[in-house]
Parts: C-alpha cells; sequence; structure tokens
C-alpha cells in the first residue's frame, strides 16, 4: 500500500484526486491540502511516500515545494500547464499530469509510482528499544511474532518473552520494518514468521492471530509478496 497526499491551492482539484485515488486499491490516500505549507508541515510529520503536487499555487509554487520534500518522496505534479512539464521532470518529478485526467490516466501514474517505489532499497531497523517499567528492553524484529494493543499499552510477543510498553499500535506501526501487516484494529503481525493461515487467523509457531473482515484483502495481498 502506498502512502500518497495531495496538494492543491483548488478543492475541486482535490476531489477529483480523491474519487481517483478510491477507485486503486494499492493507494492509500491519507490527506488533502489546499493550503501548501499546511501539507509541508504534515509531511515533516508523518512517513508519506506520494505527494500529488499542483505546480500554480499562490504563495509558493509546486516546483518550489518539491525541492523542499525529502529525496526519497515520488512526486506527480498535476497541472492545467503544459509548459511546466520540462521543469517538473528537471526537479526528477515521476509524472506529470495534465487537468483534466481521466482515471485511466490516474491509474497509469499510480502503477508508475508502485513500480519505482518496490525497486527502491530498503534499509529497514533490525531492533527498537522499547520502554517498559523494568527499563529500555531490546526487541529484535526477527523474534517478534506479533503486537497486540490492549487499552493504552501494546503487548509485544517474541519467541520467548512478553514485553508491555504504554504505546499506540499506530506509534509501533510506524517503526517496525515492512514485513509487520496489520491484521486486526489491535494486531500486527511478522509476516515472515506466519506458519499457517486461515480466511480469519495466523498462526505464528503456535500463537494464534486474528484476521477481521476489513483486513482480510490486505492481508492476502501482502503474504503473497
Amino acid at each position: 500500500m502506498i502512502s500518497a497526499i495531495a496538494i492543491d491551492d483548488e478543492s475541486y482539484a482535490l476531489e477529483v484526486v480523491k474519487s481517483h485515488a478510491s477507485k486503486v486499491p494499492f493507494l492509500d490516500l491519507k490527506a488533502t491540502f489546499t493550503n501548501p505549507i499546511t501539507g509541508l508541515e504534515y509531511l515533516k510529520n508523518e512517513s508519506i511516500q506520494l505527494v500529488f503536487l499542483d505546480i500554480n499555487m499562490p504563495d509558493i509554487s509546486g516546483i518550489d515545494l518539491a525541492a523542499l520534500l525529502p529525496k526519497e518522496t515520488v512526486v506527480i505534479f498535476t497541472t492545467a500547464y503544459s509548459d511546466y512539464a520540462v521543469k517538473g521532470f528537471e526537479l526528477d518529478a515521476l509524472d506529470y499530469l495534465l487537468k483534466p485526467f481521466n482515471l485511466s490516466r490516474f491509474l497509469k501514474a499510480c502503477q508508475k509510482a508502485q513500480e519505482w517505489i518496490e525497486l527502491q532499497p530498503k534499509n529497514e531497523p533490525a531492533f527498537l528499544f522499547v520502554k517498559t517499567s523494568e527499563g529500555q528492553i531490546r526487541v529484535d524484529f526477527s523474534d517478534l511474532l506479533y503486537c497486540e494493543a490492549q487499552g493504552n499499552y501494546v503487548t509485544f510477543q517474541l519467541t520467548d518473552q512478553k514485553v508491555m510498553s504504554r504505546m499506540t499500535l499506530s506509534e509501533i506501526e510506524k517503526l517496525l520494518p515492512s514485513f509487520f501487516i496489520r491484521t486486526h484494529r489491535s494486531f500486527l503481525a511478522n509476516k515472515n514468521l506466519v506458519s499457517k493461515v486461515e480466511k480469519h487467523q495466523l498462526h505464528l509457531q503456535g500463537f494464534p492471530v486474528p484476521v477481521s473482515s476489513s483486513y482480510l484483502d490486505q492481508v492476502a495481498e501482502k503474504l503473497k509478496a
């Protein structure tokens, strides 16, 4: 799933992006912004892979804003002005959508982004230190079976012990490598350690992890990958 946002000073243009994005199964449009500065602030605090970015905006242009984005962020420009195309590609924009664009053209750009993102090397961490009542405890991801949210705490089920920390599952999800998959609103599972798959349950070294109906398709897709 590709995490994305859209920035455009025209709310109608954002509605078009929202509509198209809702029909792309591998795209998760997290937010949209008519104010480019607000969008830039959002990007500082969230892990976003793709930005649909209008070029002709007041205060700061999409061209200038793109230069401020993290190098790994994929940019697809959206604009009504074809003469911006050359400048856009000079900034290493992955694609250029000329308004008004239809779903077919939007999907093609998204598939291009997906292919690009999948080709990028992933320097993922091997462990993290979790704050507990007994101090900081190292959790190696290769030994972590699943994480379970329980109220204001998250339980880390390792192969040989349990570790509990006062955190939210959403906070943990941002820290875990890509081989951890959400199976339920309260569970994240290590797909590399799945030994058995049932329709509404995974088994990881004897531990059952539920798969809710809303996550069935997503889990199936990630297990195949």
